[in-house]
């Protein structure tokens, strides 16, 4: 691996096993308010922010409530998941023990919002490897935007093509990969059907973080 000096890691899908429960509710929150997930459904969201997903429930499913609503209502469903089920990916704790041995930098930038992501940090004991959490709707963005990327990379006073940014979602990738960044996607089964093109989009491939290890 080329030097690397600071870590932008995403959190679902990356760190903590939660893409699959994500889908679930999702599907369980329209299903709540009288709608009927389309086949597509689970792809249409993939790109969408938290607040982009709430207008699309809105505006395709007919939820009447203001966007704030929708987002605790959908939060609040998957706060006990996070809370019980959702555990760590493999190799997660390896990797993190050894960056921060290695003195290197790390911080999250996730398109989840922060009262959903600090449990998760909590609960598995990430918070004294992680410096710090951006989150797309505090930024007002997504990750359909290199801007969360870029402010991640000031805050740890990195160099962009010193700065690896590890994602499971290609958009994300694909975004992070454009703008200049060192980049790794980590396989999730969400995201199956695409990782031919993660191959091709992304510096590293990994189907476990741990692998990450061999490269340093």
């Amino acid at each position: 691996m080329q030097e690397i000096k600071g870590v932008i890691f995403d959190l679902d899908g990356t760190l903590i096993d939660s893409m699959w429960i994500w889908g679930d509710v999702a599907e369980k929150y329209v299903r709540s308010h009288g709608g009927t997930p389309s086949p597509t459904f689970r792809e249409e969201l993939r790109t969408l922010n938290t607040t982009e997903e709430a207008q699309y429930y809105i505006d395709k499913f007919g939820v009447n409530l203001p966007v704030e609503e929708v987002i605790i209502g959908r939060d609040d469903m998957m706060l006990e998941h996070l809370k019980t089920v959702v555990q760590l990916k493999t190799g997660v704790m390896q990797v993190l023990k050894e960056l921060k041995k290695r003195g290197i930098r790390i911080c999250i930038a996730t398109a989840t919002e922060r009262r959903l992501v600090e449990p998760s940090i909590e609960r598995h004991g990430l918070g004294e490897y992680i410096e710090h959490i951006f989150t797309c709707t505090e930024e007002n963005t997504s990750k359909s935007s290199p801007d969360i990327y870029f402010q991640a990379a000031e805050f740890l006073g990195t160099d962009i093509n010193q700065t690896l940014v590890v994602e499971d979602a290609l958009y994300a990738m694909k975004t992070a990969k454009e703008a200049g960044f060192v980049v790794a996607g980590v396989y999730d089964k969400v995201s199956d059907d695409e990782q031919d093109e993660i191959k091709s989009v992304c510096d590293y491939y990994w189907i476990t973080l741990d692998e990450m290890l061999a490269h340093f």
